[in-house]
Parts: C-alpha cells; structure tokens; sequence
C-alpha cells in the first residue's frame, strides 16, 4: 500500500476525519537517521499526526511538532505544511529500550511524561500561533487528543501507530483524527465511541490490509470521503546554499577560526541527516565574500 491521506465527514457534517498511511515515509527516515525500532515508533506517530494536522490548513500554512518529554529520546520535531511535505528527527535516534509490560516497543520510557506537546503554526500572519499542553501519556496518540481537548477545543480521537518488522524496516504506519463537532446528540457520540472502542489497533487494521477508506467507513458508517491525496511525502528545504548562508552568518573571525583549526567544515542537516563538506579552498571563499 502507497502512502496517502484521506479526508472525510459523517453525521452530516458533524464529524470530520482523517486518515493516513505512512510506512515509505517513515521507512525513508529511519534509514536517514538510523533510528532503533523504539525512535522509529515515536517519529513515526509524530510524523503520521503533523501530516494529517497539515492537512488541515490552507495554502502556504505550515506548523511544526515539538515533543519534549523528558525521556532519552531528547526532542521530537516534526516540520508539516498544507502542501503534504514532512520531515522530521529526534535528538538520540539511537535510544533502544527494552519492550514494555505489555510486550510493546515503549515509546512511553523513550519519549518521557515529564514535559510539554508543542504546536506551533505559521498562518501567514503576523505572529505564528502557538498551543502547548503537557504530555499526559508519552505515547503520543492521548498526547495529541489531548491537546486538541484543550488547545483547540475540539473533542478527537487520535490513533497513530508503527509496525517494525524483525529486521528493524517499517512494515506499516499511519493513524487517524476523529474530530466531533457542535451538534452532536450524546446517542450519536456513545455509539461513536463504540466503535472506537471496538475497532483493532490501527497497525493491526493497517497490517491485515484494510484501506484508510475501509477504517474510517468502520469507524463511521457512511462517511463520506471528501479527498484522497497521494502527494504526501517526506520534503526537506536543505540545499547547499541554505548551509553556505548559515556559515557565512557565523562571520568572517568565526570562519576564519574554524579554518586555522580544521582546515574544512562539515554541516548536518538535523532533517535529513544530509552532510556538506566544505573544502579549505570553500571557506577562504566565503570569508572573501564578506
């Protein structure tokens, strides 16, 4: 199955939804960041929920995810935008934790309880916005629902979730937003509720072979799909210019230095893991150019 979004509504407009599946994504960073199955877990259910929280906005908005749970995974940041482009890191991609009680990869113990959930939005106004809420689970998908409690205030159920085969590869990923919206009668909301609680988990959906169509349509009898987008991908903005501009803002002294003592510069993109070298002869470049 391809990665794509979908976007739906149901009880008449009273509920909207979304859905996606994300495995050639997070596949392509874990190789970027040589991720230990637990880090994939985690920046795969962040990535799965900014791609579909960017599905939300318009144009050229875009928002970033920023997770600080105290836990040894350090910060995840997840950079989404309107247009279905994604990318993301986490600051220890080599965190490896035993499994949990349950026998589950413990992205609770590697991301942490003790910390915030950050949005931050760009709407092409003045000033971005901005939500936090502290993190109540550290296994993202509580973490998000609460956040759009009582950030956005709007009731949702959020799933996410990633499947790691034994040789450490994706095998799937994806999740979904349930939003409930004004008008809803209390029948209506405990029989959603009921197929919440029925529904397997969203990895187990996705493993099995159930489409994103055949879950929200479970979910919420006759939903009606409203969009289908199979331009999601994972986007970073890096070039060899960008990195060129930030050396060049380090300052002529600063450059200077870094040549007298190493002879060359190396840059990392936190994003894409993608290296730039820069020879002796590239940085006499740029301080000449200052």
């Amino acid at each position: 199955m391809q990665d794509y979004l979908i976007r739906a509504t149901a009880y008449d407009g009273k509920v909207r939804a979304f859905a996606v599946h994300t495995r050639g994504i997070v596949e392509e960073l874990r190789q970027r960041h040589q991720m230990t199955p637990t880090t994939t877990a985690a920046l795969g259910r962040t990535v799965s929920a900014a791609l579909m929280m960017g599905a939300m906005l318009k144009g050229e908005e875009k928002l970033t995810v920023q997770i600080k749970g105290g836990g040894p995974i350090g910060q995840i940041v997840v950079d989404a935008n309107a247009h279905g482009e994604v990318r993301g890191y986490v600051d220890n991609p080599d965190v490896d934790l035993p499994l949990n009680e349950i026998g589950k990869l413990d992205v609770r113990g590697a991301v942490g309880t003790d910390g915030f959930l950050y949005v931050i939005k760009d709407l092409g106004l003045k000033e971005p916005y901005r939500g936090s809420v502290p993190i109540v689970s550290g296994e993202l998908g509580e973490d998000f629902t609460y956040y759009f409690a009582k950030s956005e205030q709007t009731n949702s159920a959020v799933a996410l979730g990633v499947l790691v085969d034994v040789d450490y590869t994706v095998k799937t990923a994806g999740g979904f937003i349930i939003q409930l919206l004004p008008g809803l009668s209390d029948e209506e909301i405990i029989q959603i509720e009921k197929e919440l609680n029925a529904l397997p988990p969203i990895t187990k959906a996705l493993d099995r072979g159930d489409t994103l169509e055949q879950i929200l349509t479970t979910l919420l009898p006759g939903a009606s799909i409203l969009e289908r987008r199979d331009d999601i991908r994972f986007q970073c903005k890096c070039s060899r210019e960008r990195v060129e501009q930030t050396l060049i803002s380090l300052g002529r002294s600063e450059l200077q230095t870094i040549l007298d003592e190493d002879g060359q510069a190396e840059v990392s993109c936190h994003f894409c893991n993608e290296k730039y070298a820069f020879t002796g002869e590239d940085l006499k470049g740029l301080i000449a150019s200052l």
